[in-house]
């Protein structure tokens, strides 16, 4: 029988830390790195992460758009990192943020939810601005092959707010309407859920939103963008034990060096348990 997403996902946090490093190989990245902005240099950049980080490292997001810029190669070096990530043990969330409704819903779902998929992933990003109820084949699959999803509600960019804090004529704010249906869904889940909330760890005090969804929040924000591993208790909450913050430059900036990278997300990792324990 296949573990829930929720219970893989816990059992990595306590043993490896909760940390989910981005892989996002962008120009800029690839430049700082000495690398080409190329296929060679995509692949280069990748695998070091894979190899310096996949045994150690509880979560990782690879961002979709680095890798689908390069056409079928890129995506081809994508399938192949995936598939080491999840053989030494890390788990993937694919970060593709999908989102549509009916049999192309369905499509996108197969494409990352599938076991049989090369690019298979543990958990997927999806967007529910075509309403919750058109993620439901991507939550079906995610179900039956023990994946999960972290549907975007409260995201630390500017403009999500005028979406994500718009309220509606029941007096919800949208992101609080997501909030709920997730919640729904995790209900009775031990040790949690396997659906979750994209919440930026740089968006202050969040009191005003019920983050307790018994499922993971993952937190983009960390290093780069402002937050701190210090920041997460006033952010989350009595939530905090579920948040699984995302650093990407922060750890990156420290290649190609393999020990460097290393020592980069040991460090976050210990930083964001003596925060989240208090």
């Amino acid at each position: 029988m296949t573990l829930s997403f929720g219970t893989r996902l816990r059992a990595a946090m306590d043993e490896r830390g909760p940390l989910c490093v981005g892989i996002d190989p962008h120009a800029a990245l690839l430049d700082s790195w000495g690398l080409t902005d190329d296929i060679a240099g995509l692949e280069r950049f990748t695998f070091t992460v894979v190899e310096a980080l996949a045994d150690t490292v509880a979560v990782f997001k690879p961002q979709s758009a680095f890798f689908e810029r390069f056409g079928s190669r890129g995506v081809a070096v994508l399938e192949r990192a995936t598939a080491e990530l999840r053989a030494a043990g890390g788990l993937v969330v694919m970060d593709a943020k999908r989102g549509d409704i009916g049999s192309t819903m369905a499509a996108y779902a197969e494409t990352y939810l599938r076991k049989d998929s090369p690019l298979f992933s543990d958990a997927l990003t999806v967007s529910p601005y075509l309403g919750y109820g058109s993620l439901k084949p991507a939550v079906d699959l995610a179900r039956e092959s023990g994946a999960g999803l972290f549907v975007l509600a409260l995201t630390s960019n500017p403009e999500g707010a005028e979406v994500q804090r718009a309220v509606r004529e029941d007096g919800r704010t949208i992101g609080a309407t997501m909030l709920g249906h997730l919640a729904a869904e995790n209900a009775g889940e031990t040790p949690m859920g396997s659906f979750g909330a994209v919440v930026g760890a740089t968006l202050g005090d969040l009191s005003s939103f019920d983050l307790d969804i018994n499922g993971p929040l993952l937190a983009p924000g960390i290093g780069a963008q402002g937050a701190t591993p210090a920041d997460l208790p006033a952010v989350f909450g009595a939530a905090v034990g579920n948040v699984v913050p995302n650093v990407s430059r922060g750890v990156l900036r420290h290649g190609p060096d393999a020990a460097a990278l290393r020592d980069a997300a040991h460090r976050y990792a210990d930083e964001i348990r003596a925060a989240v324990a208090g």
